[in-house]
């Protein structure tokens, strides 16, 4: 474990919000998605999304398989700057693979997604440590930079432009500076080495037991407040972690299936409502980088912050199902700029949230010193979805374009419509599991305290 070096938590709260910037750029693929359908690259709508669903599924196994264990081991600073530099050299290779596809495949979806597969989980292992009195809105700070990070990436690519409100003047964006994606890819891959190298100086765990001044976990229910750890091999045979498993799966797939097909989606619906290609161009471009991607940000501090009262089952659930009805309603809501708009935050909100309640979630039902070992296995129905959601969106988007049949689009998200509201069922039906007996797992450690 790193011994830690500051005196001040926030410090490593503003560490991982900066790591989490830069590992947000996986989520501003869509700035991408309309060169890459152009010449000289040709992608079909799948191609694109195989890129994209790669890089989501490397992510989680390595954050699983690897991360986790290596960072309980080594402590977050040496494992958040592996993964920073992992990151920053997959989008340089893929800047110099011109046309290839499996050469950005490789760079942006095997090295990138390993990348933050590596630095992701760090922050919340350790500020989850630092801050056990408020796991559910820490934890939502911390992740929130993941999802602004989208929104950073995806208006630096193509300017600061959100309909008619030109915050960037006519300044285009690096696109608008004449630089082609390649070389947009290898100056981010310099940007995200150097950041997340400076984030993880301050990324290190609390000395052993520590505890904030004054707090005491409440006793009565230490087995559902972080108090009890489980280890991993123990957690996955019990029914909440299966049930945690799949909420997460389903809601992935629904967020995820949003991130990859919104912009083609809404341009689809706007155009058959008599708008221009330009307008529907616009307007899509700006329910993914201004409406979904502000408002996933902020879902993460929301949401944490309301579980921490409401409780990590109840929030879950009704995000769930908030999450459900939107998705059936997409097709529908969608027609229209105003409701493109609405649905983009709504799905947007709702899937930046289970980025902050289902770590919690994991440290309250299985133990707050495991979550950085035990919530790799969790996230791992994230790596799941990262491929049903793109892939099922990218596959009914070219059914579609060969068929002429717009409403192929209500197949996929009335699967992941319907998927979210079993989600729902399943937390609102979920039992906090019983403590184990085993020494090696609830064993309290003596305690320190700070200010």
């Amino acid at each position: 474990m790193s011994r830690p070096q500051v005196t001040n938590r926030w410090l490593v709260v503003a560490g991982g919000i900066l790591v989490q910037l830069c590992l947000g750029a996986i989520y501003a693929w869509s700035a991408f998605t309309g060169p890459l359908a152009a010449p000289p690259y040709n992608f079909s709508a799948l191609d694109g999304q195989w890129v994209f669903a790669v890089g989501l599924f490397v992510f989680a196994v390595v954050m699983a398989l690897l991360a986790g264990r290596w960072q309980a081991r080594s402590g977050p600073r040496i494992v958040t700057l592996a993964g920073g530099l992992t990151l920053g050299v997959g989008y340089v290779v893929a800047g110099l693979a011109g046309t290839s596809f499996w050469g950005i495949l490789l760079g942006i979806g095997v090295l990138g997604g390993a990348g933050i597969g590596l630095a992701y989980v760090c922050p919340i292992a350790a500020l989850v440590k630092w801050f056990p009195e408020r796991k559910g809105f820490i934890t939502g700070l911390a992740v929130a930079g993941f999802g602004f990070g989208a929104l950073i990436w995806i208006k630096l690519t193509q300017g600061f432009t959100f309909g008619p409100l030109r915050l960037s003047g006519d300044w285009g964006g690096l696109y608008g500076m004449g630089l082609s994606v390649n070389q947009v890819w290898t100056l981010y891959g310099v940007l995200f080495a150097a950041l997340i190298s400076l984030g993880s100086i301050v990324l290190v765990n609390p000395p052993a037991g520590w505890r904030p001044a004054g707090w005491v976990p409440p006793e009565t229910t230490a087995a559902h407040t972080g108090g009890h750890d489980f280890a991993a091999r123990r957690m996955v045979r019990t029914p909440q972690f299966w049930g945690l498993f799949l909420a997460f799966l389903f809601g992935s797939t629904a967020g995820l299936m949003v991130i990859g097909c919104i912009e083609r989606f809404g341009s689809d619906r706007l155009l058959a409502g008599g708008l221009s290609a330009s307008e529907a161009a616009v307007i899509g471009g700006t329910a993914m980088g201004l409406f979904y991607a502000l408002f996933n940000g902020l879902g993460r501090i929301l949401w944490g912050w309301i579980s921490d009262s409401l409780g990590r089952r109840r929030s879950i659930a009704l995000m769930s199902a908030a999450q459900g009805v939107m998705m059936l309603a997409l097709f529908w809501i969608g027609a229209t700029e105003w409701g493109l708009y609405l649905a983009a935050a709504f799905i947007g909100f709702n899937f930046g949230g289970n980025f902050a309640l289902f770590p919690a979630a994991t440290a309250d039902l299985f133990g707050d010193r495991k979550v950085g070992t035990n919530y790799p296995y969790v996230f791992l129905s994230y790596g799941l979805g990262g491929i049903a959601g793109p892939l099922l969106g990218g596959w009914m988007k070219d059914l579609g374009t060969r068929s002429g049949d717009a409403t192929t689009w209500t197949w996929a998200f009335s699967i992941a419509g319907c998927a979210c509201l079993v989600g729902a069922v399943i937390m609102f039906m979920m039992r906090p599991p019983k403590a184990s007996g085993r020494p090696a797992e609830v064993a309290v450690e003596p305690l320190h305290t700070a200010a």
